[in-house]
């Protein structure tokens, strides 16, 4: 009776215990060649109402113009000096998504690169986008929208939110489309999106045990090569099934990530100390001044005189001393920072005295 009694709570124990975690291998991997590729190109806003580029501070604007209309068969006379208000240079970005073709339409980003006060109301002009081998790949062209507004008066202004970058949807038009070599010799790679040669390891397993072994295997801990179907219809179904496959990606390393400019400090949970104790002071400093006023006598002949009297105080809060157990948890780590009331700042200098004392189970990365 005692031993059914036992098997009973162990498998009411097994029922209640929180099931792995697995991950889609979409979300673990990507494929290799189904990526983006950024576009750039530099273009003219017009239309503004009179917040566009001041023409003697940015002579490229000028020069733009100049250029365009020349395109356009309107010949400036020599030494035009010209005024241009309504316009503005612009840099415009956007990216090309994998398998795009050509007449696909793409959003882009509108940025001025002069000094123009606001592009709100503006109209791109017709704009090549290219990529990094030279080639257009896109041409842009559309009415801007700005997501703020600015109102000025009597040497007074008032912005809501960034006037300087606008954007088009469905702005740019793909002209040429990207050559991708997926499934070549029916092989696709896969490649996790951060090094890990157990979660690698894992991958090659899952992916064995539902399509067969020697389907899958790894090259390192980052790319693992997949035969695929020779068909191009029944390699895109491969793919779909795949990406939706369940994997339990390996725990991470113990790594505490720091930023100084901040003072933000992230912790994962694999993040475990050595037993230590911690001592942990403030020191304050303020410094007050006061003008007082030197008044001279009457018919003196002195003039009156403000000093500053200035008065340090410094301030020495005591220390307290805290005992941390060895292979305390994650949340036991937090508790007891939280509990000598250290502050983000010092919570820099604390972990790292604790990594250098090596009581610190973590990788420590500054950033």
């Amino acid at each position: 009776m005692k031993t059914t009694l036992k098997i009973l709570g162990l498998c009411a124990a097994l029922l209640l215990a929180p099931g792995a975690q697995a991950e889609r291998l979409k979300d673990l991997a990507s494929i290799a060649g189904v990526r983006q590729n950024q576009l750039l190109g530099y273009g003219l806003v017009v239309g503004l109402d009179g917040s566009g580029d001041q023409t003697t501070q940015t002579p490229f604007t000028v020069q733009s113009v100049a250029s365009m209309l020349q395109q356009m068969g309107v010949a400036l006379p020599p030494g035009t000096n010209l005024q241009l208000k309504n316009v503005a240079a612009v840099m415009v970005t956007t990216s090309l998504p994998a398998f795009a073709q050509p007449g696909q339409l793409l959003d882009v980003t509108v940025s001025s690169m002069g000094n123009a006060k606001s592009l709100r109301g503006g109209t791109l002009l017709m704009t090549p986008l290219k990529g990094a081998d030279g080639q257009v790949y896109g041409m842009a062209q559309g009415n801007v929208l700005v997501g703020g507004v600015g109102a000025q008066a009597g040497g007074s202004s008032v912005v809501v939110n960034h006037l300087s970058v606008g954007r088009i949807s469905g702005g740019a038009t793909v002209e040429r489309a990207v050559p991708t070599s997926l499934g070549q010799d029916n092989m696709i790679r896969l490649e996790l999106n951060t090094t890990d040669f157990a979660t690698a390891s894992r991958v090659v397993q899952a992916i064995n045990d539902k399509y067969g072994s020697g389907i899958a295997y790894a090259l390192d801990g980052r790319v693992i090569r997949v035969q695929a179907p020779s068909s191009s219809d029944l390699r895109v179904a491969f793919i779909g099934t795949l990406e939706s496959l369940d994997v339990k990606p390996a725990q991470g390393a113990a790594k505490v990530i720091m930023n100084a400019r901040t003072g933000s400090v992230v912790m994962n949970q694999a993040v475990t100390l050595e037993t230590c104790a911690i001592s942990h002071g403030n020191l304050t400093v303020s410094v007050s001044s006061e003008p007082q006023v030197s008044q001279p006598n009457p018919l003196s002949g002195g003039q009156t005189v403000v000093t500053q009297t200035s008065q340090v105080d410094v301030k020495k809060d005591g220390g307290k001393v805290l005992m941390l157990k060895g292979g305390a948890s994650l949340a036991e780590v937090v508790k007891a920072l939280n509990a000598i009331g250290a502050s983000p700042q010092d919570l820099l200098a604390i972990l790292q005295a604790m990594k250098a004392a090596g009581s610190l189970r973590a990788e420590l990365e500054i950033i």
